[in-house]
Protein backbone atom coordinates (compact mmCIF):
# COMPACT_ATOMS: atom_id res chain seq x y z
CA UNK A 1 0.00 0.00 0.00
CA UNK A 2 1.38 3.39 -1.05
CA UNK A 3 0.23 6.99 -0.66
CA UNK A 4 -1.19 8.05 -4.03
CA UNK A 5 -2.75 11.48 -3.48
CA UNK A 6 -2.87 14.28 -0.93
CA UNK A 7 -5.45 17.08 -1.16
CA UNK A 8 -6.38 20.06 1.00
CA UNK A 9 -9.72 21.83 1.42
CA UNK A 10 -10.25 25.35 2.73
CA UNK A 11 -13.66 25.16 4.42
CA UNK A 12 -15.66 27.70 6.45
CA UNK A 13 -15.74 28.98 9.05
CA UNK A 14 -11.91 29.01 9.38
CA UNK A 15 -10.65 25.46 8.89
CA UNK A 16 -8.37 23.50 6.59
CA UNK A 17 -8.83 19.77 5.99
CA UNK A 18 -6.47 17.36 4.29
CA UNK A 19 -7.25 14.05 2.60
CA UNK A 20 -4.70 11.28 2.01
CA UNK A 21 -5.65 8.48 -0.36
CA UNK A 22 -3.72 5.26 -0.89
CA UNK A 23 -3.35 3.32 -4.13
CA UNK A 24 -5.83 0.73 -2.90
CA UNK A 25 -8.47 3.30 -1.96
CA UNK A 26 -8.05 3.75 1.80
CA UNK A 27 -8.68 7.39 2.75
CA UNK A 28 -7.52 9.24 5.84
CA UNK A 29 -8.55 12.73 6.95
CA UNK A 30 -6.68 15.36 8.96
CA UNK A 31 -7.09 18.99 10.00
CA UNK A 32 -3.89 21.02 9.51
CA UNK A 33 -4.58 24.65 10.25
CA UNK A 34 -3.36 27.79 11.94
CA UNK A 35 -6.45 29.91 12.50
CA UNK A 36 -6.02 33.04 10.40
CA UNK A 37 -3.15 31.52 8.39
CA UNK A 38 -4.92 28.58 6.75
CA UNK A 39 -3.65 29.42 3.26
CA UNK A 40 -0.06 29.44 4.49
CA UNK A 41 -0.46 26.03 6.12
CA UNK A 42 -2.05 24.76 2.92
CA UNK A 43 1.13 25.66 1.05
CA UNK A 44 3.23 23.91 3.72
CA UNK A 45 1.14 20.74 3.35
CA UNK A 46 1.77 20.83 -0.40
CA UNK A 47 5.53 20.99 0.18
CA UNK A 48 5.54 18.24 2.82
CA UNK A 49 3.41 16.04 0.60
CA UNK A 50 6.48 15.61 -1.62
CA UNK A 51 7.95 13.38 1.11
CA UNK A 52 4.85 11.19 1.35
CA UNK A 53 3.68 10.43 -2.19
CA UNK A 54 4.64 6.86 -3.06
CA UNK A 55 5.47 5.94 0.55
CA UNK A 56 3.93 3.36 2.88
CA UNK A 57 1.32 5.24 4.98
CA UNK A 58 1.72 2.87 7.93
CA UNK A 59 5.26 4.07 8.73
CA UNK A 60 3.78 6.91 10.77
CA UNK A 61 6.64 7.49 13.18
CA UNK A 62 9.26 7.48 10.44
CA UNK A 63 7.21 9.94 8.40
CA UNK A 64 6.83 12.16 11.47
CA UNK A 65 10.61 12.26 11.91
CA UNK A 66 11.20 13.16 8.27
CA UNK A 67 8.42 15.76 8.13
CA UNK A 68 9.56 17.53 11.31
CA UNK A 69 13.33 17.08 11.06
CA UNK A 70 14.06 16.50 7.38
CA UNK A 71 14.40 20.22 6.76
CA UNK A 72 17.33 22.10 8.26
CA UNK A 73 14.94 24.79 9.61
CA UNK A 74 12.43 23.22 11.98
CA UNK A 75 9.43 23.98 14.14
CA UNK A 76 7.02 26.86 14.36
CA UNK A 77 3.24 26.88 14.12
CA UNK A 78 2.93 26.62 10.33
CA UNK A 79 5.20 23.61 9.91
CA UNK A 80 3.96 21.90 13.07
CA UNK A 81 0.34 22.38 12.02
CA UNK A 82 0.98 21.03 8.53
CA UNK A 83 2.63 17.96 10.06
CA UNK A 84 -0.24 17.65 12.56
CA UNK A 85 -2.93 17.30 9.91
CA UNK A 86 -0.91 14.84 7.85
CA UNK A 87 -0.18 12.83 10.98
CA UNK A 88 -3.89 12.68 11.88
CA UNK A 89 -4.70 11.41 8.39
CA UNK A 90 -1.99 8.74 8.57
CA UNK A 91 -3.36 7.48 11.90
CA UNK A 92 -6.84 7.44 10.33
CA UNK A 93 -5.51 5.26 7.51
CA UNK A 94 -3.72 2.99 9.99
CA UNK A 95 -6.89 2.45 12.01
CA UNK A 96 -8.93 1.70 8.91
CA UNK A 97 -6.24 -0.68 7.64
CA UNK A 98 -6.02 -2.61 10.91
CA UNK A 99 -9.76 -2.42 11.55
CA UNK A 100 -9.34 -0.63 14.89
CA UNK A 101 -9.96 2.82 16.38
CA UNK A 102 -6.85 4.91 16.86
CA UNK A 103 -7.15 4.70 20.65
CA UNK A 104 -6.65 0.93 20.36
CA UNK A 105 -3.45 1.51 18.38
CA UNK A 106 -2.23 3.90 21.11
CA UNK A 107 -2.39 1.12 23.72
CA UNK A 108 -6.09 0.73 24.29
CA UNK A 109 -8.73 2.75 26.12
CA UNK A 110 -8.35 3.80 29.75
CA UNK A 111 -11.88 5.28 30.01
CA UNK A 112 -15.32 4.80 28.55
CA UNK A 113 -16.26 8.46 28.22
CA UNK A 114 -14.49 11.79 27.91
CA UNK A 115 -15.63 14.91 29.73
CA UNK A 116 -16.04 17.93 27.44
CA UNK A 117 -16.73 21.60 28.08
CA UNK A 118 -18.61 24.31 26.20
CA UNK A 119 -17.53 27.86 25.37
CA UNK A 120 -19.54 30.85 26.60
CA UNK A 121 -19.24 34.60 26.38
CA UNK A 122 -17.29 35.29 23.18
CA UNK A 123 -14.07 37.24 22.72
CA UNK A 124 -15.29 40.03 25.01
CA UNK A 125 -17.40 38.11 27.50
CA UNK A 126 -21.02 39.18 27.84
CA UNK A 127 -24.38 37.58 28.69
CA UNK A 128 -22.58 34.92 30.65
CA UNK A 129 -25.32 33.88 33.06
CA UNK A 130 -27.80 33.18 30.26
CA UNK A 131 -25.30 31.28 28.15
CA UNK A 132 -24.03 29.21 31.08
CA UNK A 133 -27.57 28.33 32.13
CA UNK A 134 -28.24 27.12 28.57
CA UNK A 135 -25.16 24.88 28.63
CA UNK A 136 -26.13 23.45 32.01
CA UNK A 137 -29.57 22.73 30.58
CA UNK A 138 -27.84 20.95 27.68
CA UNK A 139 -26.07 18.70 30.17
CA UNK A 140 -22.59 20.18 30.30
CA UNK A 141 -20.81 20.06 33.64
CA UNK A 142 -18.10 22.57 32.69
CA UNK A 143 -17.78 25.77 30.67
CA UNK A 144 -14.90 28.00 29.66
CA UNK A 145 -14.95 31.74 29.12
CA UNK A 146 -12.55 34.56 28.44
CA UNK A 147 -11.69 36.47 31.58
CA UNK A 148 -11.67 39.82 29.80
CA UNK A 149 -11.43 41.56 26.47
CA UNK A 150 -8.58 43.92 25.72
CA UNK A 151 -6.82 44.65 29.02
CA UNK A 152 -4.51 47.48 30.05
CA UNK A 153 -0.82 46.60 30.51
CA UNK A 154 -1.43 46.97 34.24
CA UNK A 155 -5.08 46.09 34.75
CA UNK A 156 -7.12 48.87 36.30
CA UNK A 157 -9.20 48.37 39.40
CA UNK A 158 -12.31 48.31 37.21
CA UNK A 159 -10.83 45.73 34.83
CA UNK A 160 -9.78 43.51 37.71
CA UNK A 161 -13.19 43.80 39.37
CA UNK A 162 -14.91 42.95 36.08
CA UNK A 163 -13.04 39.65 35.83
CA UNK A 164 -14.01 38.75 39.37
CA UNK A 165 -17.64 39.68 38.68
CA UNK A 166 -17.73 37.43 35.61
CA UNK A 167 -16.25 34.43 37.38
CA UNK A 168 -18.57 34.98 40.35
CA UNK A 169 -21.57 35.09 38.01
CA UNK A 170 -20.46 31.81 36.46
CA UNK A 171 -20.03 30.20 39.86
CA UNK A 172 -23.51 31.36 40.90
CA UNK A 173 -25.07 29.58 37.93
CA UNK A 174 -22.87 26.49 38.06
CA UNK A 175 -22.97 25.90 41.79
CA UNK A 176 -20.24 23.96 43.60
CA UNK A 177 -20.49 20.73 41.58
CA UNK A 178 -19.76 22.08 38.09
CA UNK A 179 -16.64 23.81 36.77
CA UNK A 180 -15.64 27.04 35.12
CA UNK A 181 -12.31 27.49 33.35
CA UNK A 182 -11.10 31.03 32.70
CA UNK A 183 -8.99 31.94 29.67
CA UNK A 184 -6.68 34.93 30.11
CA UNK A 185 -5.62 34.45 26.45
CA UNK A 186 -2.24 36.04 27.06
CA UNK A 187 -3.99 39.39 27.54
CA UNK A 188 -2.57 39.95 31.03
CA UNK A 189 0.92 40.88 32.09
CA UNK A 190 2.41 38.79 34.88
CA UNK A 191 1.73 41.58 37.39
CA UNK A 192 -1.92 41.83 36.39
CA UNK A 193 -2.33 38.06 36.28
CA UNK A 194 -0.93 37.77 39.79
CA UNK A 195 -3.44 40.32 41.08
CA UNK A 196 -6.43 38.74 39.33
CA UNK A 197 -5.50 35.20 40.35
CA UNK A 198 -5.53 36.28 43.97
CA UNK A 199 -8.99 37.81 43.57
CA UNK A 200 -10.63 34.83 41.85
CA UNK A 201 -8.99 32.11 43.94
CA UNK A 202 -11.99 31.79 46.34
CA UNK A 203 -14.26 31.11 43.32
CA UNK A 204 -12.36 27.89 42.61
CA UNK A 205 -11.88 27.95 38.82
CA UNK A 206 -11.00 24.61 37.26
CA UNK A 207 -7.96 26.31 35.76
CA UNK A 208 -6.77 29.63 34.37
CA UNK A 209 -5.50 29.34 30.81
CA UNK A 210 -2.60 31.30 29.31
CA UNK A 211 -2.10 33.58 32.33
CA UNK A 212 0.78 35.12 30.38
CA UNK A 213 1.96 34.93 26.78
CA UNK A 214 3.49 31.61 25.70
CA UNK A 215 6.88 33.22 25.12
CA UNK A 216 6.91 34.16 28.81
CA UNK A 217 7.10 30.63 30.21
CA UNK A 218 9.96 31.82 32.41
CA UNK A 219 7.38 33.84 34.40
CA UNK A 220 5.06 30.93 35.12
CA UNK A 221 6.89 29.65 38.17
CA UNK A 222 6.29 32.94 39.96
CA UNK A 223 2.58 32.76 39.19
CA UNK A 224 2.37 29.14 40.31
CA UNK A 225 3.93 30.19 43.63
CA UNK A 226 1.47 33.07 43.98
CA UNK A 227 -1.83 31.22 43.85
CA UNK A 228 -3.46 27.85 44.35
CA UNK A 229 -5.44 28.31 41.12
CA UNK A 230 -4.31 25.59 38.68
CA UNK A 231 -2.57 27.18 35.69
CA UNK A 232 -2.86 25.87 32.14
CA UNK A 233 -1.02 26.65 28.92
CA UNK A 234 -0.09 25.15 25.61
CA UNK A 235 -2.31 26.09 22.67
CA UNK A 236 0.63 28.08 21.25
CA UNK A 237 3.32 25.54 22.12
CA UNK A 238 4.16 23.01 19.45
CA UNK A 239 6.52 20.34 20.78
CA UNK A 240 7.70 18.48 23.87
CA UNK A 241 10.71 20.77 24.10
CA UNK A 242 8.46 23.85 24.23
CA UNK A 243 6.28 22.30 26.93
CA UNK A 244 9.21 21.39 29.15
CA UNK A 245 9.79 24.89 30.64
CA UNK A 246 6.09 25.23 31.47
CA UNK A 247 6.06 21.84 33.15
CA UNK A 248 9.18 22.55 35.17
CA UNK A 249 7.54 25.83 36.23
CA UNK A 250 4.70 23.82 37.73
CA UNK A 251 1.68 24.27 35.45
CA UNK A 252 -1.14 21.91 36.36
CA UNK A 253 -2.65 21.46 32.90
CA UNK A 254 -1.10 21.22 29.42
CA UNK A 255 -3.21 22.16 26.38
CA UNK A 256 -1.52 21.06 23.16
CA UNK A 257 -3.67 21.38 20.07
CA UNK A 258 -3.92 18.25 17.91
CA UNK A 259 -3.93 20.48 14.80
CA UNK A 260 -0.90 22.50 15.89
CA UNK A 261 1.43 20.42 18.06
CA UNK A 262 2.51 17.73 15.62
CA UNK A 263 -0.71 15.74 15.59
CA UNK A 264 -1.62 12.55 17.42
CA UNK A 265 1.99 11.34 17.54
CA UNK A 266 3.46 14.34 19.34
CA UNK A 267 0.49 15.10 21.59
CA UNK A 268 0.53 11.52 22.85
CA UNK A 269 4.20 12.06 23.78
CA UNK A 270 3.47 15.46 25.35
CA UNK A 271 0.85 13.80 27.55
CA UNK A 272 3.40 11.23 28.73
CA UNK A 273 5.91 13.98 29.49
CA UNK A 274 3.26 15.90 31.44
CA UNK A 275 2.44 12.78 33.44
CA UNK A 276 5.98 12.73 34.82
CA UNK A 277 5.27 16.19 36.28
CA UNK A 278 1.83 15.28 37.64
CA UNK A 279 0.18 17.54 35.06
CA UNK A 280 -3.11 16.82 33.29
CA UNK A 281 -3.93 16.90 29.58
CA UNK A 282 -6.75 19.15 28.30
CA UNK A 283 -6.32 19.42 24.52
CA UNK A 284 -7.07 22.76 22.91
CA UNK A 285 -9.68 22.38 20.15
CA UNK A 286 -11.88 25.32 19.08
CA UNK A 287 -11.69 23.78 15.60
CA UNK A 288 -13.50 21.34 13.34
CA UNK A 289 -14.68 17.75 13.53
CA UNK A 290 -11.46 16.07 12.41
CA UNK A 291 -9.37 17.85 15.03
CA UNK A 292 -11.92 16.96 17.71
CA UNK A 293 -12.07 13.33 16.59
CA UNK A 294 -8.28 13.10 16.83
CA UNK A 295 -8.35 14.74 20.25
CA UNK A 296 -10.92 12.28 21.54
CA UNK A 297 -8.89 9.31 20.33
CA UNK A 298 -5.92 10.56 22.37
CA UNK A 299 -8.16 11.29 25.35
CA UNK A 300 -9.55 7.74 25.42
CA UNK A 301 -6.00 6.34 25.62
CA UNK A 302 -4.37 8.88 27.99
CA UNK A 303 -4.36 8.18 31.75
CA UNK A 304 -3.66 11.78 32.77
CA UNK A 305 -6.44 13.30 30.65
CA UNK A 306 -8.60 15.98 32.33
CA UNK A 307 -11.17 17.51 29.96
CA UNK A 308 -11.69 18.22 26.26
CA UNK A 309 -12.51 21.48 24.50
CA UNK A 310 -15.04 21.36 21.64
CA UNK A 311 -16.40 24.00 19.31
CA UNK A 312 -20.12 23.34 18.95
CA UNK A 313 -21.80 26.76 19.03
CA UNK A 314 -18.53 28.66 19.62
CA UNK A 315 -18.61 32.31 18.57
CA UNK A 316 -16.21 31.75 15.65
CA UNK A 317 -18.58 29.35 13.86
CA UNK A 318 -20.57 31.74 11.69
CA UNK A 319 -20.91 29.90 8.35
CA UNK A 320 -20.50 26.29 9.50
CA UNK A 321 -20.37 24.36 12.75
CA UNK A 322 -18.92 21.18 14.20
CA UNK A 323 -21.40 18.88 12.45
CA UNK A 324 -21.41 20.59 9.05
CA UNK A 325 -18.92 18.21 7.41
CA UNK A 326 -19.69 14.83 9.00
CA UNK A 327 -22.13 12.26 7.65
CA UNK A 328 -22.98 10.88 11.10
CA UNK A 329 -23.21 13.17 14.16
CA UNK A 330 -23.25 10.28 16.65
CA UNK A 331 -19.52 10.49 17.66
CA UNK A 332 -20.21 14.07 18.78
CA UNK A 333 -23.40 13.41 20.69
CA UNK A 334 -22.56 14.59 24.18
CA UNK A 335 -24.50 12.97 26.99
CA UNK A 336 -24.31 14.54 30.46
CA UNK A 337 -21.33 16.58 29.29
CA UNK A 338 -19.38 13.58 27.96
CA UNK A 339 -18.42 12.01 24.64
CA UNK A 340 -18.73 8.23 24.73
CA UNK A 341 -16.18 5.84 23.31
CA UNK A 342 -16.88 4.14 20.00
CA UNK A 343 -15.11 1.39 18.12
CA UNK A 344 -15.30 2.70 14.55
CA UNK A 345 -11.90 2.19 12.87
CA UNK A 346 -9.55 5.14 12.44
CA UNK A 347 -10.55 8.51 13.86
CA UNK A 348 -14.10 7.25 14.36
CA UNK A 349 -15.91 9.71 12.09
CA UNK A 350 -17.26 9.68 8.53
CA UNK A 351 -16.40 12.87 6.68
CA UNK A 352 -19.02 14.13 4.25
CA UNK A 353 -16.67 14.46 1.31
CA UNK A 354 -19.24 16.05 -0.98
CA UNK A 355 -19.91 18.80 1.58
CA UNK A 356 -16.18 19.39 2.03
CA UNK A 357 -15.52 19.68 -1.70
CA UNK A 358 -18.49 22.01 -2.14
CA UNK A 359 -17.33 24.25 0.74
CA UNK A 360 -13.81 24.42 -0.65
CA UNK A 361 -15.11 25.97 -3.85
CA UNK A 362 -15.91 29.15 -1.91
CA UNK A 363 -13.26 28.71 0.79
CA UNK A 364 -12.67 31.42 3.38
CA UNK A 365 -10.18 34.10 4.38
CA UNK A 366 -10.72 34.21 8.15
CA UNK A 367 -8.42 36.50 10.14
CA UNK A 368 -8.32 37.09 13.86
CA UNK A 369 -9.13 40.61 15.07
CA UNK A 370 -6.39 43.14 15.70
CA UNK A 371 -7.11 45.04 18.90
CA UNK A 372 -5.76 48.37 20.11
CA UNK A 373 -5.68 50.16 23.44
CA UNK A 374 -7.37 53.53 23.88
CA UNK A 375 -4.09 55.30 23.06
CA UNK A 376 -3.85 53.50 19.70
CA UNK A 377 -1.14 51.02 20.65
CA UNK A 378 -1.38 47.30 19.92
CA UNK A 379 -3.36 45.15 22.37
CA UNK A 380 -3.22 41.37 22.71
CA UNK A 381 -6.28 39.63 21.29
Amino acid sequence: MKIARIETFLVPPRWLFCRIETDDGVVGWGEPVVEGRAEVVRAAVDVLAEHLIGEDPLRIQDHWQVLTKGGFYRGGPVLSSAVAGLDQALWDIAGKTYGAPVHALLGGPVRERVRVYAWVGGDEPTELSEQIAAQVEAGFTAVKMNGAGATSPIATAAETAAVVTRVAAARDVLGPDRDVAVDFHGRFTAASARRVLTEIEPLHPLFVEEPVLPEQSHLLAGLVATSSVPLATGERLYSRSEFLPALTAGVAVVQPDLSHAGGISEVHRIASLADTYGAQLAPHCPLGPIALAASLQVAFATPNFLIQEQSRGIHYNKDADLLSYVADPEPFRFVDGHAHRGDTPGLGITVDEAAVRAADRSGHAWRNPVWRHADGSFAEW
